[in-house]
């Protein structure tokens, strides 16, 4: 599939699909995607932006969530136009769908949705590109039926991307066979590297995170012959205002990826 000029699997080079976690401020989300946009740039690495506008998911009522649907879409629509980036973010309702594809190149169904029929629909209608997040819950041929949903629409712009699956309580784990039974579904497959990192309501009240697996993981992934990465990135984690522990600090993004083309190389060999 293509995203403007973007190829996303049939053997072409991994793609990137990064940014922060949720859209903090303006001038962060600009600061962040032109920082993560130069690496990129530098090492000839599609690069798609992502920030959430709105994190309907987290642990607490009282956790930052973003700045809402119009002030985010609006945000984004800045780094789109700044940065001519393509743009990816999550939706959560049917509602939003219109207008999130006015903005955005991929419509992101977050994985806890990965079953909302009405929402994969409503996200398949709208001819943009749909990214579906595995829902943790899920075995790898279980999304067949999602990915169905959103092609029964006349869409065939479908990407799956994997997330790690419940292993007890508070934490994820990923099984590496998930990347190829899901490349057998016919749809190109993304590893969310961070949020398989995770540790779901880990903390008192907040998702903890293990982010120091973030770079052998993602190398491991590559190793498989997945057609993209999924990284949150920040350039101080320790202050991000969601998924601070399990996101990759900037400054290492430049080395992870120069590791990654080198894997990706050596496999293609």
């Amino acid at each position: 599939m293509n995203v403007g000029e973007i190829c996303i699997g049939r053997g072409a080079p991994f793609v990137l699909i990064g940014g922060p976690c949720v859209i903090e401020s303006e001038s962060h989300t600009l600061s962040i995607a032109t920082a993560i946009a130069e690496i990129t740039q530098e090492l000839a690495i599609p690069f798609i932006f992502k920030a959430s506008f709105d994190k309907a998911n987290r642990t607490s009522s009282q956790s930052f969530r973003g700045p809402g649907l119009e002030s985010g879409l609006s945000i984004l629509a800045t780094v789109k136009s700044a940065l001519g980036l393509p743009i990816l973010t999550d939706v959560h309702e049917t509602h939003q769908v219109t207008a999130v594809a006015e903005v955005a190149d991929i419509l992101q169904i977050p994985a806890f949705l990965s079953r909302q029929t009405d929402l994969l629909r409503s996200a398949g209608h709208s001819g943009k590109a749909v990214n579906l997040k595995k829902g943790q819950f899920l075995a790898p041929s279980d999304m067949q039926h999602a990915i169905n949903k959103v092609t029964e629409t006349g869409n065939s712009q479908v990407i799956v991307t994997e997330r790690g699956v419940s292993f007890g309580y508070h934490n994820l784990v990923v099984d590496f066979r998930s990347f190829l039974q899901l490349k057998s579904l016919g749809a190109p497959v993304v590893f969310d590297v961070t949020h398989s990192l995770q540790r779901p309501g880990g903390g008192n009240g907040v998702t903890t995170g293990n982010a120091e697996y973030i770079e052998p993981l993602a190398a491991a992934g590559i190793a498989t012959g997945i057609d993209g990465i999924f990284l949150e990135i920040h350039e101080d984690p320790t202050n991000a205002k969601s998924d601070a522990q399990n996101s990759l600090r900037l400054d290492r993004l430049k080395p992870l990826l120069e590791r990654l083309v080198r894997v990706e190389a050596a496999i293609r060999a």
